[in-house]
């Protein structure tokens, strides 16, 4: 009788340990799901950026190949690592392609341009808070990968680490836009 007393403690146990671990992986999927939202949003935004500028700055067809390059880097690349990386390339260009649009009074003027930078700046925002919450979902997970006795349970049942995703500290920030 106490043996199977025991065994059923230890099995609601490992059971216990095993749905968390389960809702734990969940939570890092669910959460890069958002982070892959807001990147998709701000790579839609991207065509009709440079669009915009390129009608005033027909002259800086380097930065829009760069642009347009990094969008597609962005979009293939694969392991959430690599992917930071390539986020981080494009931001930066995203940057430098606002700062190339504030420098033309006509198009820092243009609706168009000012309704793209104003969402380009939403999109930034949200995804910052999106991988913010990714990298705690991804933090708790793994954590709980490393205590004993989940570290047990999780070996045996094959649960992996997740990765973080880090944008790098500089691409942190949304690109600096001045509205007028």
């Amino acid at each position: 009788m106490w043996l199977f007393l025991v065994l059923l403690i230890v099995a609601v146990g490992i059971g216990w340990i095993f749905n968390r671990l389960v809702r734990d992986r969940n939570q890092v999927h669910a959460a890069w799901s958002d982070v892959d939202v807001q990147l998709q949003r701000r790579h839609d935004l991207v065509p009709a950026l440079v669009e915009s500028v390129r009608a005033y700055a027909r002259h800086e067809t380097e930065l829009f190949a760069r642009v347009a390059t990094e969008r597609s880097r962005a979009r293939a690349t694969p392991g959430i690592a690599a992917r930071g990386t390539a986020e981080k390339s494009l931001g930066l260009d995203l940057s430098r392609l606002i700062a190339l649009g504030e420098a033309y009074p006509e198009l820092k003027a243009s609706s168009s341009f000012s309704q793209l930078s104003t969402q380009l700046v939403q999109v930034e925002d949200d995804l910052q808070h999106a991988r913010r919450f990714y990298n705690g979902s991804v933090r708790d997970y793994n954590t709980h990968l490393q205590r004993f006795p989940d570290l047990l349970i999780a070996g045996a049942f094959g649960f992996r680490a997740a990765e973080f995703f880090s944008a790098g500290d500089d691409a942190a920030a949304a690109p600096g836009v001045t509205l007028a």
